[in-house]
């Protein structure tokens, strides 16, 4: 049916469509808040907040030093706990572990997007055309109109080329008098292919970037336990400094005792008029001097309590919790004698860094590959085949199509030929330079494995000569003190001397408990560097589940919104 418009009616049709594509232009059609990101409170990064503690001000306690010393750890609950409690709460409930699961999940989605690149697709393609023509031929038509639908797939290959298969399916009706089939059917099957033959041409250019993306992934899970292993490390230096706290504590408290009862004789003798009255005063000084070390070494335990509890993040046993930990895996320090050279290139072979080295370096390989490819001049490959059907109705086209009474095809060939290609050189050099700077990486980072060994070799031994001095020290100032405590009951030495043997022998029992720790330490500090755990227990590190389609989507939440 032919629509007639006068000028008016189109000047009517040209403004509403004006009218209408205005806005359309516009830089902010109807803004909305949505669109933006969400402003957070303007005094959160404009104001500068003052803290003023006069609200947790109190007054001076009437309660004496020791008293306050004594009551800091009375009454507050206790908990029990092994070493291989500590592990295994870590592994479960560790943050930073958590975090570092995530990322060999996040690299085997990306690995999997990339496979999926090659997957099959159904396209679906529809049209509705009307057309009126001025014509000046009584053989042409005027008017047309056209109604097709073009179902098919399209399937990439892994080669380098698309092939697909489509039915495109029309209907078609002329006002042309002459015209055989005034309205008609048209059904065809169409087949084609597009190959590239040079650049991106071949199975090895088409899956490098799923070689690399698994390399990645691989890379991803290496990382995450070597974060494991760092994390369990942490837990065993952590458990042993505060093993060592908790023993330097009770050295102080026994060097407190010590003083108390050096007060107590120095008192007794005083009564009995056998010993001066400074001898009182200087043993009170003793005692004065005792209670700083013991608050310092408490403070020290709260310190090491509380950094193991941030570690092992265990339920109920958090940081800001007063619960004392309980250490009940005693060290057990014996010597040994290590093939160092051995446990060298064991370790270089364990280190998850030298694998995380290995993988990217095979990453940068398939790298440089692709660049060469991608370096080439283009040259594709188009081919089609088509059958074509017609008639007046659409069985009438598909028993034409069925008889392929008639098809056609085309071949062709498109080129594409940088003039210069300085571009693609530089990435292919650029990919070659990262290669080399990674293999001096894993140069220097096997260096600094084996440097990290032999360090560790020689602190187990330093540290198990450091216990044996220690051991002998504290028996020689046992005997000290002892004997000076003799002499000051029969009046030949005096509550300085007395205190001054129980100092050293604080001394030495100190250095005795450090040694211990640190021999435990750098037993940890070995397995670390060998790329292994310390312990008979072996861990096995589970993946995280892929998320499901029905999880809600995240809020963007920002805190003072």
């Amino acid at each position: 049916m032919r629509v007639k418009c006068d000028a008016q009616e189109l000047s009517l049709i040209a403004g509403l469509a004006l009218a209408l594509a205005l806005p359309a232009c516009s830089t902010a059609p109807w803004p909305d808040d949505a669109d933006h990101a969400r402003s957070i409170a303007p005094e959160r990064v404009k104001q500068i907040d003052r803290t003023d503690f006069a609200d947790a001000r109190r007054d001076t306690p009437s309660e004496s030093a020791q008293a306050l010393a004594k009551k800091r750890f009375e009454g507050v609950e206790k908990v029990d706990i092994s070493l291989e409690e500590c592990r295994q709460s870590a592994l479960e409930h560790n943050l930073d572990l958590k975090v570092s699961r995530y990322d060999p999940a996040i690299a085997r989605e990306s690995e999997a997007a990339e496979e999926a690149r090659f997957e099959s697709v159904f396209t679906l393609r529809t049209l509705w055309s009307e057309q009126d023509q001025a014509t000046t031929l009584a053989t042409s038509s005027s008017q047309s109109n056209r109604q097709s639908i073009e179902p098919g797939v399209r399937i990439p290959l892994r080669t380098g080329g698309t092939a697909s298969v489509s039915l495109p399916v029309a209907r078609n009706k002329v006002d042309n008098p002459f015209s055989t089939l005034p309205e008609s059917y048209s059904s065809d099957l169409q087949f084609s292919l597009s190959h590239e033959l040079l650049r991106n041409a071949g199975r090895r250019a088409n899956t490098a970037q799923l070689r690399i993306a698994g390399y990645n992934r691989q890379a991803s899970q290496a990382q995450t336990k070597l974060e494991a292993i760092r994390q369990l490390a942490a837990v065993d230096r952590s458990y042993w400094r505060l093993y060592q706290a908790k023993r330097l504590l009770d050295v102080r408290q026994q060097q407190y005792e010590l003083a108390a009862a050096q007060l107590e004789r120095a008192q007794r003798r005083f009564n009995a008029g056998a010993a001066a009255e400074i001898e009182v005063t200087r043993a009170e000084a003793g005692i004065a001097d005792r209670l700083e070390a013991i608050i310092l070494a408490q403070n020290d335990v709260l310190t090491q309590q509380r950094e193991l509890k941030r570690i092992i993040n265990t339920p109920g046993l958090t940081i800001d919790t007063t619960t004392v930990v309980q250490p009940t895996t005693q060290p057990d320090p014996v010597r040994y004698e290590f093939d160092t050279k051995g446990l060298a290139d064991a370790a270089v072979a364990n280190r998850m860094e030298m694998l995380d080295l290995e993988l990217r370096l095979a990453a940068d390989a398939a790298t440089i590959a692709l660049e060469r490819n991608r370096a080439l001049p283009l040259l594709s490959l188009d081919y089609s085949y088509r059958i074509n059907g017609i008639g007046g109705s659409t069985q009438d086209s598909f028993r034409t199509l069925e008889r392929n009474d008639y098809a056609d095809w085309s071949l062709g060939l498109n080129a594409e030929i940088p003039i210069g290609n300085e571009q693609a050189k530089s990435r292919i050099r650029e990919a070659i330079l990262r290669r080399l700077q990674r293999l001096g990486s894993k140069e220097a980072r096997e260096l600094a494995i084996r440097q990290e060994v032999l360090a560790a070799v020689d602190q187990i031994e330093a540290s198990w000569q450091r216990i044996l001095a220690a051991r002998q020290s504290v028996i020689l100032n046992t005997r000290t003190l002892q004997a000076e405590q003799r002499q000051f009951d029969v009046g030949n030495s005096t509550s300085t001397n007395v205190l001054d043997a129980a100092a050293k022998l604080a001394d030495a029992q100190s250095a005795e408990v450090k040694a211990i720790a640190d021999y435990q330490i750098a037993q940890v500090d070995l397995a670390f560097a060998s790329g292994t755990l310390l312990g008979a227990g072996k861990v096995e590190l589970t993946d995280v589940d892929r998320p499901t389609f029905d999880t809600p989507d995240p809020d963007e939440k920002i805190g003072g919104i």
